[in-house]
């Protein structure tokens, strides 16, 4: 829903971006096994669903090489290099993602909505603009962003049909979403204003990080307790990012510096082997 939907909205470039970037992390993952003499991994999709999230990540707008660029970066260096599905560190399509706002930063902070530059929700409420920003139209769609952060609603029935399926549970989107929740009414600096809370939530990647980025199974912590203190570890870091930033957004760089606390979170949430001091239930 959340691609169809960006195509939608964004028109038929976003459906070629989505293509560009597919088709650029595939031939990346092709490339590299026949350099290196492996097998090839095509059929698991991953670079397919690696492809589609980076897309989904990126303005309408951005230059099809820049796109190309974050494709190979996704998954040569942060996913290959490091021993291929199953191994990488961080989740390849954010870490292209946050490669491309440090190299192309202009392009990728340039959005535009039905033909005109203008700024995101989120970056409106950071210049206190609070006034400008329409919590019906984040909900909808009809607002500057990325191709898919701009629904909530198109987010929320991809999660839904996710849960449905058993692919996610609610573990880390719940913890993720209700610590930044709190966070906002506390430190945001508007108290208990739901509209701005609202606001905060609809905006930028929060959802479609919490329920289809910090999911990764590979990048995300495997054990119960475990997703949770990740998920609201994600919260604390993507409201400092916010509130105390200089930018207005502050998923992507959450998750990322996230993923990177996996094994020390697992470390401490493996539950002992009954004889070895866990506790009979």
């Amino acid at each position: 829903p959340t691609s169809l939907f960006g195509v939608y909205n964004f028109g038929i470039r976003a459906l070629l971006l989505i293509i560009v970037t597919i088709l650029s992390c595939m031939a990346s993952e092709w490339v590299f096994e026949k350099i290196v003499k492996k097998p090839c991994t095509l059929h698991d999709f991953s670079a397919v669903v690696t492809g589609l999230l980076l897309a989904l990540n990126l303005p309408v707008s951005l230059p099809f090489y820049q796109a190309v660029l974050g494709g190979v970066f996704a998954i040569v260096v942060v996913k290959m290099l490091f021993g291929g599905l199953g191994q990488n560190f961080m989740n390849p399509a954010l870490g292209a993602r946050c490669f491309l706002l440090i190299s192309f930063t202009g392009s990728m902070t340039a959005f535009t909505y039905d033909g005109v530059s203008t700024a995101t929700p989120l970056a409106l409420l950071k210049s206190g603009e609070a006034l400008d920003v329409t919590v019906m139209d984040m909900l909808i769609g009809k607002t500057a962003g990325t191709i898919g952060e701009t629904s909530a609603i198109a987010i929320l029935i991809g999660a839904v049909f996710l849960l449905l399926m058993g692919v996610i549970n609610l573990r880390i989107p719940a913890a993720y979403i209700l610590t930044f929740a709190v966070f906002i009414l506390l430190f945001g600096g508007h108290g208990f204003d739901l509209q701005f809370l609202t606001a905060q939530l609809c905006g930028g990647g929060l959802m479609l990080g919490a329920f289809f980025m910090a999911t990764d199974y590979v990048t995300s912590p495997i054990t119960p307790l475990g997703q949770i203190v990740f998920g609201i570890i994600l919260g604390l870091l993507t409201g400092i990012f916010r509130i105390f930033g200089a930018n207005a957004e502050g998923v992507s760089y959450a998750i990322i510096f996230s993923n990177l606390l996996v094994p020390l979170i697992e470390r401490f949430t493996v539950p002992a082997a009954f004889g070895k001091g866990g506790k009979k239930e």
